[in-house]
């Protein structure tokens, strides 16, 4: 008998297809899509080169338009000091016009009227300097005392105006004034010695000199030792034969010159020839010295109003040709002033200049400069704030497309589990 045949029909198996799983459909799904967001990533690439090429542009802009305004700006501030020069210039044939005829009764003092006041002051260290000097037997007498002293404070300058000697002079005093000045310490060793109890030595030195002449030296009286100073060690005014002091003019809350400013009152006194190319041993001349000594930074001005004025720019004190003082920030001299006839020597008699018609033509360009110069800084000044709102305007778009940028590209990045 025939066994039944068990064998079956192979049953259907569903295709591969049908195993693929979910992440596995992702990485389909997404290489569908990548082909679209290839040219979205590829534009936004551009825009953003884009922007930053703008905004590195708007950058190069604003920095070109910060320096031709700093660059105005500069040519402003020396404009501003050359028309000050000049106004200076100006002011000072105009207040000499303006006082000439007191100064023509007073009659302009000069130098030999300066030694003549001295002598006649009494008996003192600069009137026995000032005999000696006349007697040029008794001067060859006294080598290690005449070859280190240079003269008396009164005599070593010259001003342009008898109103502007008559307020340094007050603003010095008499005891300034009279001061004898010396190259070194030598000298002041030579102006007096003493005993084994330090008593002076009446015999020698000054006191010597006066016995010789019959004047007893009585009381004290100052010596400057130049050597011993502190020098001015800035710079000087370019091509000036004087070597004036190059300062820093006073400016306003405005940034403009106090009105009435005549100058410095170390760079408007007149060194003499002879003693213009004097140094100490280590190179500094008078003006450096003894001058900016005394007098520092003082200012001066044409008028007292305008001195008071310029209160917030004083820093070393100031006088006004009109008898204003004030010897230091918040310390005023006032009342009225005793005649001093020790003042400084007038140099030769004032008179209009022989340009000055050309020196106004010059002053009225200089202003005329500054005019189209301050225009020209508006100008720019404008075209910096404009480029600045731009480069704020694209520094914010930027902003914006970086922050939507990021949103896209984590929609389109595949999860890391298709990466796997």
């Amino acid at each position: 008998m025939f066994q039944p045949n068990h064998h079956q029909e192979p049953q259907p198996q569903p295709l591969a297809v049908m195993d693929v799983d979910q992440s596995e459909m992702s990485i389909v799904q997404w290489d569908g899509t990548q082909n679209g967001g290839f040219s979205q990533a590829q534009s936004m690439m551009l825009n953003s080169k884009k922007l930053q090429d703008d905004l590195q542009n708007l950058g190069l802009k604003i920095k070109q338009h910060e320096n031709n305004l700093k660059l105005l700006k500069n040519q402003k501030n020396k404009l501003d000091d050359s028309i000050l020069d000049t106004q200076v210039t100006l002011s000072k044939y105009h207040s000499s016009a303006a006082t000439g005829t007191e100064n023509e009764e007073r009659t302009s003092q000069s130098e030999e009227e300066t030694i003549k006041q001295i002598l006649q002051y009494g008996p003192s260290a600069a009137s026995i300097w000032c005999q000696l000097r006349a007697n040029h037997t008794s001067y060859a007498s006294y080598p290690t005392l005449t070859k280190d002293v240079i003269g008396i404070v009164a005599t070593l300058g010259r001003v342009d105006d008898d109103n502007l000697s008559r307020m340094l002079s007050q603003y010095l005093g008499v005891e300034t004034m009279l001061a004898i000045v010396c190259k070194s310490y030598e000298g002041v060793k030579a102006l007096e010695t003493y005993d084994r109890e330090g008593h002076i030595n009446k015999e020698s030195g000054i006191h010597g000199v006066g016995a010789s002449f019959g004047t007893a030296l009585n009381g004290s009286f100052s010596v400057i030792c130049l050597e011993d100073l502190r020098p001015y060690c800035g710079e000087f005014v370019l091509d000036d034969p004087q070597r004036r002091l190059d300062l820093l003019k006073p400016k306003l809350s405005t940034g403009e010159s106090p009105p009435g400013f005549l100058g410095f009152a170390v760079n408007m006194i007149n060194v003499e020839y002879m003693n213009l190319f004097f140094l100490t041993s280590s190179g500094h001349g008078l003006r450096e010295t003894l001058l900016y000594n005394i007098f520092s930074r003082l200012q001066v001005y044409k008028t007292r109003e305008d001195m008071l004025l310029a209160r917030p720019c004083i820093s070393d004190g100031a006088i006004s040709l009109d008898g204003g003082m004030i010897r230091h920030p918040g310390i005023f001299s006032l009342g009225s002033w005793k005649e001093m006839n020790i003042r400084f020597p007038r140099s030769s008699a004032s008179s209009a200049p022989s340009k000055y018609s050309e020196t106004e033509k010059q002053l009225m360009e200089m202003r005329w400069k500054k005019e189209k110069m301050e225009e020209d800084m508006k100008r720019e000044q404008a075209l910096l704030d404009a480029a600045r709102h731009q480069f704020q305007r694209k520094k914010e778009e930027f902003v914006k497309f970086l922050a939507e940028s990021s949103s896209y590209a984590a929609q389109v990045t595949p999860p890391l589990s298709c990466l796997g």
